[in-house]
């Protein structure tokens, strides 16, 4: 056996002497274990909003969604069709027009985005199961399903025939809009249902059956600004992408929830690394406990030091035991933290201990990664902590 390591080994679990290092090696050890245990839990927090927040885009966001490289809109054809039901692994697909409008009622007007979707968009998303009030559109005619805040803004609801609700959009030219004659196209439409999302989608978007939304645009017939994916759970997402670039020769660009959804995971990325930093920081500020424990031993055990050093034992070889001592002080601490931490998580999971609203449990989520992550910033610190602690022995300490 490893000389250093084996007297590393009794030092750990043999008591001093002194009471006070016995107490201040507790102390270093309680703190590595809540540090390493409060990471664990906080990086699973946050993998579970992650989680949370894509499963709640799942409704309204595809699988993948292909857009044109250039430009705003792109012909589909039929042949392009064929090629897009040859690629394995996309269950259904969604032809979508989607485009800034004005959408006005009575004397008011507003800023939205129209999304005129075809039969299969249902089949691609849950967007109806988002509609708190009414009805989906109907195929062909001129209902539009609208977001609350839409609606709260204009002050129309649903089936509202007392008020006209017209959609706008500027005609292709050039000049003023206002000293043009003519210068929007415009329909009549009637409201039949409102969804509730998100504050920022519900004052944003307005749903139109995909043939309304060519009529206002001027789209010829296979005209259409994106397609949306439903992909096939058993298949993996890059399969798709590579057959897709290699039947279109890159022709869209694919974007997948995550990617649809940018700004919210970067944001939770970066919340993400900021908590894991901070919590590392708490980490060292526990491991500056466990240099001062291994001072503390190291003189307390002088006159057993300067008996090895006697027998023959190098001051590199005693080194060497209070860096094992140190590294096992804290790779032992940092693994029962995480063995807490992931009991922790484990029990928020099964008995929603903790609850973000009274219908809603905090989110969490076991992960490999973050257990790996966790025990290799323990591990290293703990290291360089331990090599830290042990430079203090000398020939001079070991003989006074």
């Amino acid at each position: 056996m490893n000389f250093p390591l084996y007297i590393a080994k009794r030092y750990l679990f043999s008591k001093s002497s002194s009471n006070a290092i016995n107490i201040m090696t507790l102390i270093a050890s309680v703190g590595v274990i809540i540090a390493s245990a409060a990471l664990y839990i906080v990086l699973s927090v946050f993998a579970g909003l992650k989680d949370y927040s894509l499963q709640f885009s799942s409704f309204v966001d595809p699988d993948l969604k292909l857009l044109p490289s250039q430009g705003k809109s792109f012909m589909f054809t039929e042949d392009d069709q064929t090629k897009l039901n040859a690629i394995d692994g996309i269950v259904f697909y969604s032809e979508i027009i989607e485009e800034r409008i004005i959408i006005k009622s009575e004397n008011k007007n507003l800023l939205a985005t129209l999304k005129g979707v075809d039969s299969d968009f249902l089949n691609v998303t849950n967007m109806d199961s988002m509609i708190t009030k009414g009805n989906w559109i109907s195929p062909e005619s001129n209902d539009v399903v609208s977001g609350w805040g839409i609606s709260n803004n204009l002050s129309f609801g649903i089936l509202d025939f007392r008020k006209a609700l017209s959609l706008y959009v500027p005609k292709p030219g050039k000049g003023q809009l206002s000293s043009i004659k003519g210068a929007y196209n415009a329909v009549y439409v009637n409201n039949v249902g409102l969804f509730d999302i998100n504050e920022e989608l519900n004052a944003e978007y307005v749903f139109s059956d995909i043939a309304l939304a060519k009529q206002l645009l001027n789209y010829k017939e296979h005209q259409i600004s994106a397609l949306e994916l439903k992909l096939d759970p058993d298949v993996h997402e890059n399969q798709v992408r590579e057959a897709i670039n290699a039947s279109f020769n890159h022709q869209f660009i694919i974007k997948n929830r995550e990617q649809l959804n940018d700004a919210l995971f970067k944001m939770l990325n970066t919340e993400n690394l900021a908590i894991y930093l901070i919590f590392t920081l708490v980490i060292i500020i526990a491991l500056f406990n466990v240099i001062g424990a291994i001072i503390m031993m190291i003189l307390d055990k002088k006159k057993s030091l300067n008996t090895l050093f006697n027998l023959g034992t190098e001051p590199k070889t005693i080194k060497s035991i209070f860096f094992w001592q140190g590294s096992l002080m804290t790779m032992v601490s940092g693994l029962m933290g995480v063995t807490i931490g992931l009991l922790i998580v484990f029990l928020q999971q099964s008995f929603d201990l903790v609850m973000l609203t009274p219908e809603l449990a905090y989110p969490v989520r076991l992960n490999v990664f973050n257990i790996i992550l966790v025990l290799a910033t323990i591990f290293a610190l703990g290291i360089i902590a331990s090599r830290i602690a042990s430079q203090r022995i000398t020939k001079k300490l070991i003989r006074s």
